[in-house]
Order: structure tokens, then sequence, then C-alpha cells
């Protein structure tokens, strides 16, 4: 009996230890795990690196760790994160049911002014180890409402993940000249985003306030607006364009299509970063209707060979 009782003691003993190293590894090794028994993804081809944005799985559940998987599952090894996903990872506070939103605003900002960037630093190993570059991040932190120190955090967050630029919406002149003046402290571009208000001339004030300004380019919303190719546009403003947003619409603005069944011209515009060898990525951007039975992830899966077969 009393050797039972020792036998039993030490099988607690031993199960407690490993199972509070299974945490520790569990925690510290999950790129590894989603990865056993397969290669990191690849998605740079034929010189043309192939990202996506992970709005494209907005549909799905959208933690750190599953945006994650969902990358490797589509064999993407680059990407544009969106910021709520990041900073619920970093333990930014959550609006509650009928909190006012100038409260809550308020509440946020204390945050972000002093947040640790360990957790930011974490989500990039963790990429990393997987084989997957966090190339821009687009925070919820870049308005005119917010305050210098939450976009210090923005392009502090930005460092600690890895970026080498974030992206934001395209504001007034006024906030162009803000966020370049910050972006020039911290030697970080910004990429501006534009829907089908693009026309071949819109950037230009932005990009004369400051060298860290730039264009974060949708070709599909581009096409849609201006009912022309961004071929011309992109050869002229390669060296400004941070990232490139892909995506199928037609003209007129026109809806969004599966790809290969819009105006716009995406085999072209891959040629063309392919040929001149422009090394800002193209990014998977999901926004047409999914077809019932599928999901983000098989039609991410369906943009990467789109994208693969153009570039053969």
């Amino acid at each position: 009996m009393k050797q039972h009782n020792l036998s039993r003691r030490s099988f607690i003993v031993n199960s407690s230890v490993a199972a509070a190293a299974f945490l520790v590894l569990s925690k510290s090794s999950f790129a590894g795990q989603l990865l056993s028994g397969a290669d990191k993804p690849n998605s740079r081809i034929n010189g043309v690196q192939i990202g996506v944005i992970t709005y494209s799985f907005r549909s799905m559940p959208g933690t750190i760790n599953d945006l994650l998987k969902y990358c490797i599952d589509c064999n993407i090894n680059a990407i544009e994160l969106m910021g709520d996903a990041a900073e619920a990872y970093a333990g930014a506070p959550k609006k509650e049911a009928g909190e006012d939103w100038d409260a809550f605003s308020k509440k946020i900002a204390e945050w972000r002014a002093g947040a640790s960037l360990d957790k930011f630093k974490e989500i990039r190993k963790m990429y990393n180890d997987a084989g997957v570059t966090i190339y821009a991040w687009k925070p919820n932190a870049l308005g005119a409402k917010n305050t210098d120190a939450e976009i210090d955090y923005a392009f502090n967050a930005g460092k600690a993940l890895g970026v080498s630029h974030v992206t934001v919406e395209l504001p007034d002149e006024t906030q162009t000249k803000r966020l370049g003046d910050i972006a020039a402290k911290h030697k970080m571009m910004v990429g501006y985003h534009a829907h089908t208000q693009a026309t071949p001339t819109l950037w230009d004030t932005a990009l004369s306030q400051s060298k860290y300004n730039g264009i974060n380019l949708d070709i599909g919303h581009y096409v849609s607006g201006t009912s022309s190719s961004p071929v011309p546009f992109i050869e002229k403003y390669h060296d400004r364009i941070t990232s490139m947003h892909i995506k199928d619409r037609k003209f007129h603005d026109g809806p969004n299509q599966p790809w290969g069944q819009g105006d716009t011209p995406i085999k072209e515009v891959l040629q063309l970063l392919k040929t001149n060898k422009y090394k800002f990525p193209a990014t998977i951007e999901l926004e047409y209707k999914i077809p019932d039975g599928s999901d983000a992830v098989k039609e991410v899966k369906i943009c990467r060979q789109f994208a693969a077969d153009a570039l053969a």
C-alpha cells in the first residue's frame, strides 16, 4: 500500500511537471505545431511577393492564431495585418455594451499611449517562426481624432511587428501633412489607401508633403473609379507605392467580381511587377461574394493560384 501511494504521488508530480511543460511549449511553439509535417509557406512567385490582407478572412474567426493558420493553409508567407487582432492580442480594452464612444475613445487612447510593445514582438516572432512576414499594419490609430501619442504608438507597434509601412484610408491634406511629419520622425512609410475616388493625381499633395507619404494602391478600386487601366499610374508612381491591393472590379463603379471576371487587368499588372522587378508586394484582398459552400480560405487559395498562373 505504501509503495502504491508513493507511485501515485510520483505519477501526479511527474504529470504536473509534464503538463506545465506542455503549456509552455504550446505557447512558445504554436507556429511550429501548425507546420508539423509541412513546409513553411511561400508565395513569392517569380520575384513577385504575393501577400494577403487579413481583412480577407473577416467572415471567419479572427484571432492572431486563427489568421496565422489561414495564411499557412493558403500557402502565403507575407501579410498586411489589420489592427483589431493585434490590439486584442496585446490586451486593448474592448468597448462595452452601451458605452459612450467618446468615453471609449479616451480609454483606448490612454491604453495606446502606455501600451507595452512586448505582445507585438510576440506576434512578430510567432509569425516569423512559421515563415510569415508582416510587411504592413493597418492600425485604428492614425485618424484626425487620434492623439499624437496614439499615432506614435501605431508606428512603434509597427516597428515591433517588423513592418515596412503602415496603411490608412487617405484623409484630407491637413492629416496627410501631420502623418507625414510623424512618419519622418519614425522613418517609416505611410501607404494611403483610396477607393473609387482614386484619380491619377489623387495622391500628389500627400506625396509632395513628405517623402514618407506613399501609396497603398488598390487596382480594383482604381479601375472601377476611373474606368481605365492602372498600368500607366503604376509605371509613373512605382517608387512611391508601398504595397498594392489586388481585386477584380468592373468599370463605371462596377461591383467586385471573382478574379478574371471583371475589368481589372490583374495578369497585366502582375506581369508588370515581374518584368520591372518592382519590390512592393501585391496583396490579395478578397471582397467578392463568397459562393455557397465555400469559405474565405478556399477563395484566397483560388486568388493565389490565379496570381501564380499570371506570373508563370
